[in-house]
């Protein structure tokens, strides 16, 4: 009877283990699906920019021109195009549990790039861009670059980086950096882009949006401050959603962790 009892017990671990590895191996496939063909997406659209988008130049065309570089749009898909390799990379050699004892250098990196760049970059190019085009679209992609620029690329560029950031904040748990270096490395980013911008200017003496044209000194001086206070709001409202989404699941795991510890 004990050696029934003892088979049957033995028989139901067996099958909740394997239920269990075929669960994670399941999940972990979903992960790399979903990474490696939004990975795929921003390949394909760096690649059609560099090869095939040719924008009309200014006349006089500027010394000094760093082509797609320029844009902070660009720096935005080579960003998000790291990213999901990084996500790529630790669905296979890292982890995507919820609060793992001790998290694989993979994940850290993967986690501090998506909380401190990932989300706020995107939602920063996303919704300025869509904001300037509302208000007066001549301000920041004026009509005359339409026959130049497909309406698909457009909203590659702008609409999709939004979607795909989103979707990872709600299918993917991360642990957020503390708010100094957080934040730190997203202002340090956006003002190495604004060191590039005004280099591009001081070469060639010409502003890569056509927003900067129509302000004086001061006025720019002040539109920068405020897109970097938008930026910060942007990290902020990242660490909220984050907390929204996946905080009491959180707290539902850190305490079934200090009862384990208590037994």
């Amino acid at each position: 009877m004990v050696m029934v009892i003892y088979k049957e017990k033995q028989r139901s671990y067996n099958f909740r283990m394997t239920f269990n590895y075929w669960k994670q191996r399941g999940k972990q496939t979903c992960y790399g699906l979903t990474h490696a063909s939004i990975l795929g997406v921003y390949v394909f659209t760096i690649s059609y920019a560099i090869l095939h988008l040719h924008l009309p130049t200014r006349s006089p065309a500027p010394e000094f021109d760093p082509g797609q570089l320029k844009f902070l749009t660009f720096w935005n898909l080579i960003l998000q195009a790291v990213f999901f390799f990084v996500c790529l990379l630790n669905d296979f050699g890292g982890s995507n549990e919820l609060s793992p004892a001790k998290r694989p250098i993979l994940r850290r990196v993967k986690d501090f790039i998506h909380a401190s760049f990932g989300f706020p970059v995107a939602m920063f190019v996303g919704v300025t861009f869509w904001a300037l085009m509302f208000v007066d679209r001549e301000l920041v992609l004026p009509a005359a670059v339409d026959p130049y620029f497909p309406w698909w690329l457009n909203h590659l560029m702008h609409t999709l980086i939004m979607v795909t950031t989103v979707l990872e904040m709600i299918v993917a748990p991360r642990q957020y950096p503390k708010r100094l270096s957080g934040l730190g490395g997203l202002l340090i980013f956006m003002a190495s882009y604004l060191v590039w911008l005004l280099i591009i200017y001081a070469k060639s003496e010409i502003w890569v949006y056509p927003v900067m044209e129509v302000l004086s000194w001061p006025q720019r001086i002040g539109f920068f401050v405020v897109l970097f206070l938008f930026t910060a709001i942007l990290y902020i409202l990242g660490e909220y959603l984050d907390r929204l989404i996946w905080g009491r699941a959180k707290k539902s795991v850190g305490k079934s962790a200090k009862k384990k510890k208590s037994k």
